[in-house]
């Protein structure tokens, strides 16, 4: 990656403007049609303690949810290793997005590539900062996203499972009605899922 790419990248998600809609497509486009912004753009997500990194994550989780997860692929080490040091709000809820996708993406009926190129390390790591970002003062959206990610690991692992059951009944479900009724939806689920197994 050349620090040109880099320099140019950062300009585009300066001038963005705030987080609508066509302010993130414009500039996930400028990305799109320029391949090699993309490995800077994984990069600027992970400037942790500069305010740009939000706006790279924004533009990150807009290519992975409206494109192609595979986009983030080639990067799942970088991506994996470095989640856990992100620090702002509003660049770790799109980060969890981009977890909840490679894991509906593994666990999912159809082949594709996501099943071919995850890891377990790349899992322990997503559980992993999964797990403290359920354990420390995150926004509702972060904590469904990382729910449902944690329980399709969890389907693999039963310790994870284990672990998410008594974090949601001693702690998520006692925090706001929005994490109460998803806490509660993925208790029911893991339930199901143990009973099937019995």
């Amino acid at each position: 990656m050349t620090q040109t790419n880099e320099l140019y990248l950062i300009e585009q998600l300066q001038n963005m403007g705030t987080a609508a809609r066509e302010n993130r497509k414009r500039v996930a486009d400028i990305v799109l049609a320029k391949k090699d912004l993309f490995e800077a753009l994984v990069s600027v997500t992970f400037f942790v303690d500069d305010k740009v990194s939000i706006k790279a994550a924004w533009i990150l989780e807009w290519i992975c949810t409206h494109h192609n997860l595979n986009w983030i692929l080639p990067h799942l080490t970088e991506f994996t290793e470095n989640i856990q040091y992100l620090k702002f709000d509003s660049a770790i809820r799109p980060c969890a997005k981009i977890c909840e996708h490679i894991a509906n993406a593994f666990f999912d009926k159809t082949t594709n590539e996501t099943k071919k190129v995850l890891t377990k390390t790349h899992i322990e790591n997503i559980v992993n900062t999964g797990f403290d970002w359920l354990i420390t003062p995150q926004k509702i959206a972060v904590r469904a996203y990382i729910m449902n990610t944690l329980y399709l690991f969890g389907l693999n692992s039963n310790w994870i499972h284990t672990e998410l059951k008594h974090l949601i009944v001693s702690k998520i479900i006692h925090e706001s009605k929005g994490t109460k009724a998803r806490g509660k939806q993925i208790l029911l689920r893991i339930e199901k899922h143990q009973n099937s197994h019995e």
